[in-house]
């Protein structure tokens, strides 16, 4: 199995820091950067050859990429993505098809949260090809990544486009892939995204769903995390990774 980070992104509301970099690289505690913290916490958990997928302002990634293979004693691999600033998400996580026919450990490289989430998703029960961190804790707002669950505790929806008040909790942007999900997957993602460009990867789980697969969920209990969207979410990045 291999670590997966989706770092393809501009990050435009976080400028000026990504007038230069992916948000990726955005740093949360003194140079500690995104990506550092994700390859941290899958290193942590023995997972050393990591696909990273990059797209704007690729060459910084490029320009880091034997430093942070010798601080997380990881082996990178750089996918690139060719459709960054024009596509969403969906396309870029179809864009490492070939490598997630391994099976991997997928985190979203604009999230900073402890490395207990990963070791939540390894340890789980194999219900399903796919399972999908959620946080059933949080407040929920308009912005999060809600899902809901059918009778079975099985994914029925995943969308932003959900009143915060029928959400089972949100996703975190972390989600552990299962080789024998692989195909099916890619083809789900590539559905969705000749569909719509600008659809999210999770609409790719979504229209698996709608084919009548099953995606599992872990519930992370109580854990300081954030996805860093804005300036304000940056400042809750900050005071939370030195504490991990």
């Amino acid at each position: 199995m291999l670590g997966m980070v989706l770092a393809a992104g501009a990050g435009r509301r976080l400028r000026p820091y990504t007038d230069t970099l992916p948000k990726a690289l955005v740093p949360v505690d003194g140079e500690t950067t995104i990506l550092d913290i994700a390859l941290r916490n899958l290193a942590a958990v023995d997972l050393r050859e990591v696909v990273v997928i990059v797209g704007y302002a690729a060459q910084a990634v490029h320009d880091r990429k034997a430093d942070l293979e010798r601080r997380h004693d990881v082996k990178l691999t750089l996918v690139h993505n060719d459709k960054a600033e024009e596509w969403n998400n969906a396309y870029s996580l179809w864009c490492a098809r070939d490598h997630f026919s391994q099976g991997a450990l997928l985190v979203n490289g604009d999230t900073v949260h402890p490395v207990s989430v990963e070791r939540t998703l390894l340890s789980a029960p194999e219900t399903s090809d796919i399972l999908l961190a959620v946080d059933d804790v949080k407040k929920l707002a308009d912005e999060e990544m809600k899902v809901t669950l059918d009778e079975g505790g099985h994914l029925r929806r995943i969308t932003k486009l959900m009143d915060p008040a029928d959400a089972y909790g949100e996703y975190i942007g972390a989600t552990l892939i299962r080789p024998g999900a692989a195909e099916r997957l890619a083809d789900a993602l590539k559905a969705t995204f000749e569909r719509d460009p600008q659809l999210y990867y999770e609409d790719g789980y979504g229209e698996m769903v709608a084919r009548g697969e099953k995606i599992s969920v872990a519930p992370i209990g109580k854990v300081d995390w954030v996805e860093v969207d804005n300036h304000d979410d940056l400042a809750r990045a900050r005071e939370i990774a030195c504490t991990y």
